[in-house]
């Protein structure tokens, strides 16, 4: 099959019996590597009439989402990428219309109805806000997928409940559809759906079906015949080709470079000098090297000679080189800029010189509590520039985590990263969820659940709880819990029992964040590092020693005293 998304689009609008067009509308067919990654996106706006003003919404509400939503990150997924866009341009209608001498009679400022559908990969993912309308032809019939958002006060008076530009806040509706080839979707105003019925639409389409411009004249023709009184737009995309591709397809596509040998020291490649290996493993090979060009100490990444033939493993070594080059944090290694044209498969990056944590752990068997929270920040910060961009590194564990010479802490290896940008991606590659280290890996992973950042919480709280203690929270016992009930049974065990010089509510945070619920830990890195420093009041109420630990002398001082009232109490009687 065709290995790339290919559309049929028509539309038209017409201002009707008004003066003026409100209606803004289009559609954007970008190339690769953006057909790809981001997808076809069409959309519609629609003017409310009381406005003087809601054209200039229209247009800056499409335009906008156009311009924007192709700018963010190719790593987010499509719902995140449209919601931020939208929601900034609602910001900025709202704003513009509390400016204007209307910002008190919203009907009247820069306000309009918006529905949107972007194709990617074998997916439509629809945002609808308003009463403008997205339908998908079935069969002999037309189904509405978005609803209207209309309040009806009277059977001749009805209001917008939701729009944009209304309010500060954006409440707007999402859904996730699976295409097919010959799907048809129609987008269109309520000037031309109140005039013109399913089976009209239906027949204009069937009949242009080779020039959907021509039905989309047609469709707005015949609302005009019907009395519509308002302006008028319709949009008509089918999908003629999807990005499907088979295995061997793409595993040729994968492997367009040929995998390098086994290097040895001295070796001249690709412009580097190979000085030694540093590690080997059955997956891959890392050297160290020099660019003969810079003089740069680098790290080069090589594929496994055994594994060229795993489509699941290509995928996964050229997405690590793709994950590092858009994240720029100093607590994440950086790829090396490649100047000059490879003659094989691999990967360069920075040369960190020091040594893994989990050597630091051996060097460092009772570190201080002060210590292990200044490297717990850092790798928080480095996780969390892969959690804005709607990454989990999947694969946290001592050994992929670098500590320098300056102390700086960085995180290594992504060859586990979950994307969510790629994961909308249809492809024939079986992509399994568990692919961290077990020791470290969080217990949903092992009931086949997708991770989400707090899944990369739990194994930063189990480094931590190592860091502190040199053991693991719950032993090995956690990969072998492969049911929610198994996971419930899961006993903690507390770090006091290892070391009674750390603070008692640090184990409560550390319990919290390592709790198998994952709806039960904290919900964001910050909230975890913030209380290893602050702990929650209730924590420490909980973790408060008696009165005869804290003050033995006051204790007794307070049993004589309640003693000695008993004794006058008694004498009396």
């Amino acid at each position: 099959m065709s290995s790339q998304l290919k559309v049929s689009v028509g539309q038209h609008t017409d201002k009707g019996i008004k003066e003026t067009n409100q209606d803004f509308h289009g559609v954007y067919i970008p190339k690769e590597p953006q057909l790809s990654s981001k997808g076809i996106a069409i959309a519609l706006a629609d003017g409310i009439s009381s406005s003087a003003v809601s054209h200039i919404a229209s247009e800056s509400a499409v335009s906008g989402f156009f311009a924007d939503y192709y700018c963010t990150s190719d790593a987010w997924s499509v719902k995140t990428s449209a919601q931020r866009v939208l929601m900034a341009t609602n910001s900025w209608l709202h704003s513009q219309g509390q400016q204007s001498p209307y910002r008190f009679d919203p009907d009247r400022g820069y306000v309009c109805t918006f529905s949107a559908m972007v194709i990617k990969s074998t997916t439509a993912h629809l945002f609808h806000a308003g009463d403008s309308r997205i339908y998908r032809v079935q069969g002999a019939t037309l189904e509405q997928l978005t609803n209207d958002h209309r309040m009806w006060v009277s059977e001749d008076k009805s209001y917008l409940s939701r729009a944009l530009g209304i309010h500060p806040q954006l409440d707007l509706d999402y859904r996730a559809e699976p295409v097919d080839v010959g799907d048809t979707f129609i987008l269109a105003t309520d000037g031309v759906y109140e005039y013109v019925s399913a089976p009209s639409m239906l027949g204009a389409i069937a009949h242009y079906a080779d020039d959907l411009d021509a039905a989309a004249r047609a469709i707005v023709a015949q609302a005009l015949e019907q009395g519509s009184d308002d302006n008028l737009t319709v949009q008509i995309l089918r999908i003629d080709t999807l990005p499907l591709q088979a295995a061997d397809e793409l595993l040729q596509q994968l492997t367009e470079l040929p995998f390098p040998p086994i290097l040895e020291a001295r070796a001249a490649f690709d412009g580097y000098t190979i000085v030694r290996e540093v590690h080997a493993s059955s997956r891959s090979h890392v050297y160290l090297a020099t660019d003969d060009e810079s003089h740069a100490t680098v790290i080069i990444k090589t594929p496994s000679m055994d594994l060229r033939r795993d489509v699941q493993y290509l995928e996964r070594f050229l997405t690590e080189d793709w994950v590092a080059r858009r994240i720029n944090s100093a607590h994440v290694a950086k790829p090396c800029l490649q100047t000059r044209k490879r003659s094989y498969l691999y990967s360069v990056s920075e040369y960190i010189e020091g040594q893994t944590l989990a050597q630091w752990m051996i060097d460092n068997p009772s570190p201080d509590l002060e210590t292990v929270r200044g490297i717990v920040e850092q790798i928080a910060k480095g996780v969390r520039a892969f959690h804005r961009l709607e990454m989990l590194h999947q694969d946290l564990r001592p050994a992929n985590i670098m500590i320098d010479a300056t102390g700086t802490v960085k995180i290594i290896d992504f060859g586990s990263t979950r994307v969510a940008g790629i994961m909308e991606v249809a492809t024939p590659i079986e992509r399994n969820e568990l692919l961290g280290t077990a020791q470290y890996t969080a217990p949903e992973y092992f009931l086949g659940e997708s991770g989400s950042p707090r899944s990369d919480l739990f194994s930063l709280a189990v480094i931590t709880y190592q860091m502190l203690t040199g053991a693991l929270p719950y032993g090995t016992q956690v990969a072998s819990c492969r049911t929610r009930a198994a996971q419930n049974k899961l006993s903690y065990q507390p770090i006091r029992e290892h070391d009674r010089g750390v603070p008692a509510w640090i184990d409560d945070v550390l319990r919290k964040a390592l709790h198998p619920d994952p709806y039960k830990r904290y919900e964001d890195l910050s909230e975890f590092v913030f209380e290893l420093r602050q702990p929650n009041q209730a924590f420490l109420n909980k973790a408060r020693a008696p009165l005869l630990e804290r003050n033995p002398v006051l204790f007794w001082k307070g049993m004589s005293l309640l003693l000695m009232i008993a004794v006058i109490v008694l004498l009396a009687r």
